[in-house]
């Protein structure tokens, strides 16, 4: 059955060579939004590839500014667990956690709410479906 699913979605996502900037490939997942077979589909074959890896042993998946909000609470309703947010910095309120990291034309600075998570918690990072994601470290 994932067979089908994988080729519905992958069908909805289009590649569009040299943008932003020459030499990167970008995956454009607005077809993929505008079809909810498509879109249903994407989260059931997350949700069933992250049941298999992990078993019940998620306790949040965390939506990554700005697709990951897309993805993330959808896939956290489907998994049966809670959805934080990870935003750009200077975007949420209250005491916060940041980090930087480097993209590939730039770099970024991200922020999670301070007691949005609490040590040793297992979280997935939802960034949007082609994107590669690292590990959240916190010192709180």
């Amino acid at each position: 059955m994932a067979e089908p699913e994988l080729q519905l979605v992958a069908r909805r996502i289009r590649s569009f060579p040299d943008f932003p900037i020459p030499g990167v490939l970008f995956r454009d997942i607005s077809p993929l939004l505008k079809d909810p077979d498509s879109f249903r589909a994407s989260i059931r074959l997350l949700a069933r590839h992250l049941k298999t890896t992990h078993g019940g042993k998620i306790d949040y998946i965390a939506g990554l500014d700005s697709r990951g909000f897309l993805f993330g609470p959808s896939l956290a309703q489907e998994l049966g667990v809670g959805c934080v947010l990870i935003r750009k910095r200077g975007k949420l309120p209250g005491p916060t956690v940041s980090a930087s990291y480097a993209l590939e034309y730039g770099k970024a600075e991200l922020e999670i709410q301070k007691d949005a998570l609490e040590p040793g918690q297992k979280v997935v990072v939802v960034d949007d479906l082609l994107a590669t994601g690292e590990h959240w470290v916190s010192s709180a």
